[in-house]
Formats: C-alpha cells, structure tokens, sequence
C-alpha cells in the first residue's frame, strides 16, 4: 500500500519531468528567432552585406550574375585561350596595368585583375553613364572588328572592355569595370563584398 509520501514523490517527479520538458520547449521557440536574427535580412544586403556565390559548376567560358548591393556582379570563368588573349591587345586599352588603384582592390591589380586567374569577379555597370554592358564572348564578330577577342561591349555608347574588365582606348568609359572586394571561401564558393584581408 503506498503512502503519502511516495504519492507526493511520484508527484512530483511527473511535475519536475513536464516542466522540464515545456521549458526545453519554450528555450527553442525563444532561440530559433534571436538566431536568425544574426541572420543578415534581405535589406541588409541589399545594403551591402556580404553576398556568397557558388561557382562549381561554372565551365569555361561561362558566367554567372549575383546582386550585390543592389549591382550585377558577374563570376566569369576564363578558358586557357581568354587567359592567353589578354596580354595581346595591350596598346589597345587605357589602362592595361590597372594603375587606377580606385577600380579594384591591391589584390586584383595584376595581369587578371582576379586572385585566381580563371575566375573573373566584375560589377557589371560600364564606368561612363551606369548601363549593364553585355557579354561578348566571342571572336572577331562582325560587328566588333577582327581584333576583338571578347569582353564587354556597353550597348548604350559603344564602350568596350576586355575579358579582365580593361576598358579600350577611345571609348566614352574613362576606367575599366569595377573588381568588388571578394574572397573564396573554398574552391568553389566566393564571398562578395569582403576582402581576404577580412579574415
């Protein structure tokens, strides 16, 4: 026969089991939200919170475009040959060296403008008035000339940049085409809007 005391006891371990339970309940229900509140919104990055690309299954010759900052930032990845091309057409361009230091951070101010060579990460807004030049991959087309070997050509003036964002000589674009502060993150994952000197 139980007494009052193994009923209170029984009790009570019911009660401190429930409790137990519903509190483990109620910590989620008030951690999921504060967690996701560390959680850039989508205004905030549109505003200029970092921006993650997934480049793996980008082939040669491809492009991808993301939104940073409410700007078109396309990934290229450049083939052996546009890699090859780029050192051919040097006295064509402003400013085949990069030396405006304001159009790319230090780390992309080299023959690629890229820290890998094969993976190009421009913002796609011409330098002159603000239009989105379009990707010309291809080789001496009729309507560029025999000596283009592709790039982007700026639809709105006729602006033209090279397969690194080089701007040509005699356009209306004064600068070559913006290189955002970005870092890898792995092989195949690219962060937009921060610098490997972040890290």
């Amino acid at each position: 026969m139980s007494t009052v005391d193994d009923i209170d006891l029984g009790r009570r371990r019911f009660l401190t089991a429930t409790a137990t339970v519903v509190g483990g309940v109620g910590v989620v229900f008030v951690a999921v939200p504060f967690l996701k509140s560390w959680s850039p919104s989508e205004r905030a990055q549109a505003a200029g919170a970092p921006v993650e690309a997934d480049i793996s299954k980008l082939e040669d010759g491809a492009m991808i475009t993301v939104e940073w900052r409410g700007k078109p930032v396309w990934l290229l990845k450049r083939s052996k040959k546009m890699l090859e091309d780029l050192s051919t057409f040097k006295n064509e361009l402003l400013d085949p060296n990069s030396n405006a230091t304001s159009q790319q951070p230090n780390y992309a101010q080299n023959a690629t403008r890229s820290i890998k060579p094969d993976i190009l990460v421009l913002v796609g807004i011409c330098t002159h008035l603000g239009c989105s030049p379009a990707f010309r991959p291809e080789s001496a087309p009729a309507d560029l000339g025999l000596s283009w070997k592709g790039g982007f050509f700026c639809p709105c003036h006729g602006s033209r940049f090279d397969l690194a964002g080089r701007v040509y000589k005699g356009v209306p674009a004064p600068s070559n085409l913006e290189v955002p502060p970005h870092r890898y993150l792995s092989d195949t994952r690219v962060l937009i809007g921060t610098g490997p000197e972040a890290v």
